[in-house]
């Protein structure tokens, strides 16, 4: 007689609702080139890529690229800029001026960001996603330690322009710390 039950792991699985598959057919070149990266350790795999990749996407608003190398996010023009042709331009700009072109700089970025995220930078609970943005423009590595602002990997080199944009677009007093990247201000209170 035969047995028409059938056995537990002959059963269909049920798949979750949010995870769908999807596939997708990459020319040899493309392939090559995340086979590569796979191969040299710059990534783990190619879905931890593709998820990276939407990630940044999402931040970065891409969908909103006008020209290659350049889009708009919100009311914001932004480029990849060579970092060591953006530092000869502010070793242009006298020292006396640092602050002051950082507090410009700092209120401009206030602006993109309330208009970007729609966050206000002055509230301390909303600084993990204004870092977080910043980091994805490729201002550096933003971190907040107790009472101290670091940043790691600053795309200008200039403390005093830093401490002019960090203090305009927090709303808060920065003693500055360590004047060499990794930069550290002391945050000295909260406007």
């Amino acid at each position: 007689m035969l047995d028409n039950r059938r056995n537990s792991s002959d059963a269909p699985r049920e798949r979750s609702v949010e995870a769908k598959r999807t596939t997708i057919i990459l020319e040899k070149v493309e392939r090559d080139f995340i086979e590569s990266l796979i191969k040299e350790g710059k990534e783990p795999g190619i879905k931890p890529l593709i998820s990276k990749m939407l990630d940044i996407y999402k931040s970065m608003m891409i969908y909103d690229w006008h020209f290659p190398g350049e889009y708009y996010c919100g009311i914001s023009r932004t480029a990849f800029v060579n970092v060591e042709l953006l530092n000869i331009l502010t070793q242009q700009i006298p020292k006396e001026k640092w602050p002051e072109v950082g507090e410009k700089m700092g209120d401009a970025l206030k602006v993109s960001i309330q208009s970007t995220i729609a966050v206000d930078a002055s509230k301390q609970e909303n600084w993990e996603a204004i870092f977080k943005r910043l980091k994805v423009q490729g201002f550096g590595d933003f971190y907040l330690k107790d009472k101290f602002l670091l940043l790691k990997t600053p795309f200008i080199h200039d403390c005093e322009i830093w401490k002019g944009i960090m203090e305009r677009l927090l709303s808060v007093k920065l003693e500055t710390r360590n004047s060499v990247p990794p930069l550290v201000f002391e945050i000295k209170n909260l406007s």
